[in-house]
């Protein structure tokens, strides 16, 4: 039972490739849970990445706790075909990303020991292509 994470609808397509300078200044402090992943690297991760470390947590807590995602792959990537000929315009939608910047809080756990949530936490930053870090309601750090 896995959870398709791409917009259900989107006015375009085919999006531009963006900036992905600066820091993150919004989502970077604890909403709802009193743990949480927060990106150091700036980076897109893409819903396969999302859903292997959402995956990860849950197998650790052994589906207890509240568990909060708080990116969403809303920006589409395009491929061509492979040995395609240059021109003959973009390539079509592949998959979809997140645009994480440092300071972005990425996952959030409530009703846990701090213990079992630390290790949840490692284990899905191993699935991610970015360092993280593990953050407290106490120990709120800004990057």
């Amino acid at each position: 039972m896995s959870m398709a994470l791409l917009p259900r609808r989107v006015k375009y397509r085919k999006s531009q490739r963006g900036s992905r300078k600066g820091n993150a200044t919004r989502g970077t402090e604890l909403a709802f849970g009193s743990f949480g992943m927060q990106a150091l690297e700036r980076a897109w991760i893409t819903n396969t990445q999302i859903e292997a470390a959402r995956v990860a947590i849950m197998r650790n807590v052994k589906r207890k706790g509240r568990l909060w995602i708080r990116i969403f792959p809303d920006k589409s990537v395009t491929a061509r075909p492979p040995e395609t000929r240059m021109g003959k315009g973009k390539g079509q939608p592949a998959f979809w990303v997140a645009v994480v910047l440092p300071g972005r809080i990425l996952f959030e756990l409530d009703g846990l020991p701090e213990q079992v949530a630390k290790e949840s936490m490692r284990l899905a930053a191993a699935k991610l292509p970015i360092h993280t870090r593990f953050i407290t309601r106490e120990r709120l750090v800004k990057v």
